[in-house]
């Protein structure tokens, strides 16, 4: 009698660990996926997968500080990636990172094509004592 408990114990736990280990996949598998409805792509956004995820940007502008070759910023645009609660789609899709977060991501119903031509650069203040 204790030999077969034992065995239905055994196989019960064999079977849930299983279950559990499945499920793990697929949440991983569910995790590797960006999603395009914008609340959740808010969410679910990060720029050491982005590229992975998305490739690469449609169009991308790096603001520079003045003088040296240091990326303050960068603006990366997709087309098309993105819905509106409603199932439209946004025509663009902008995120804005400083110093490589992610700290603005703009849903736009243009091409995004109005904005500036890049290659700008700005010089910042000089800190200020005590403030460094």
């Amino acid at each position: 009698m204790k030999t077969w408990s034992l065995a239905a114990v055994l196989a019960t736990n064999a079977l849930f660990a299983s279950y559990c280990l499945a499920d793990d996949a697929q949440k991983t598998q569910t995790a590797s996926k960006i999603p395009t409805e914008e609340k959740a792509f808010v969410d679910a956004v990060d720029k050491t997968k982005i590229v992975a995820q998305l490739g690469q940007p449609a169009k991308a502008d790096d603001v520079r500080i003045k003088d040296t070759d240091k990326i303050a910023a960068s603006i990366w645009q997709y087309h098309n990636l993105n819905t509106a609660a409603d199932g439209t789609v946004y025509l663009t899709t902008e995120l804005d990172f400083i110093d490589d977060k992610v700290v603005q991501i703009v849903f736009l119903n243009n091409d995004g094509s109005e904005g500036s031509e890049g290659g700008e650069t700005y010089e910042l203040p000089a800190a200020k004592p005590g403030m460094e």
